[in-house]
């Protein structure tokens, strides 16, 4: 953000606000985004655990035929599969973690959209447009601060 510097440098600080306003709300979108594919991909994740480990339960149910048995056991490797795959991706803690970006976003877009709208347009200034400018690179800080503790943390082993 620049400072106030006089009627002929840069834009306006209502350009200001509505520039801000843009990348708050290009945030949320890539919050919003990032938090369906992890969601979806954390359910499909658990349907197909689900899914194949009760399919292998019947199908070991059916031992008097081998290539039933044999499915069985394919099942049962990509359960084992899927289990450590997982959590290596944690895609249901990457999901929460958007959300609440997106919580974040939202509430910092109200609070600009509030701000323009009650403040005078020769009253708005780019001191009140910096705090709301530092509450946003706030937000992306946090964000990429909690995805690298994300990432740090050591997988939960397959007997936990």
């Amino acid at each position: 953000m620049q400072p106030d510097s006089g009627p002929d440098v840069g834009l306006s600080p209502r350009e200001t606000a509505a520039l801000l306003l843009d990348k708050i709300r290009q945030g949320n979108g890539y919050a919003g985004s990032r938090k369906r594919r992890f969601g979806r991909s954390a359910s499909v994740t658990k349907v197909a655990t689900l899914v194949l480990s009760a399919a292998s339960t019947v199908i070991l149910g059916l031992q008097n035929l081998d290539p039933w048995a044999g499915l069985a056991l394919a099942c049962v490797a990509l359960v084992t599969l899927l289990g450590a795959v997982e959590p290596f991706f944690n895609w249901r803690s990457r999901s929460v973690l958007m959300e609440e970006a997106q919580y974040r976003f939202r509430r910092l877009a109200d609070d600009l959209e509030y701000l323009v709208a009650s403040t005078a347009a020769d009253q708005l200034t780019f001191a009140q447009l910096d705090e709301i400018f530092g509450r946003y690179q706030a937000i992306w800080d946090d964000l990429s601060r909690s995805w690298l503790e994300h990432r740090r943390e050591p997988a939960p082993s397959a007997n936990s």
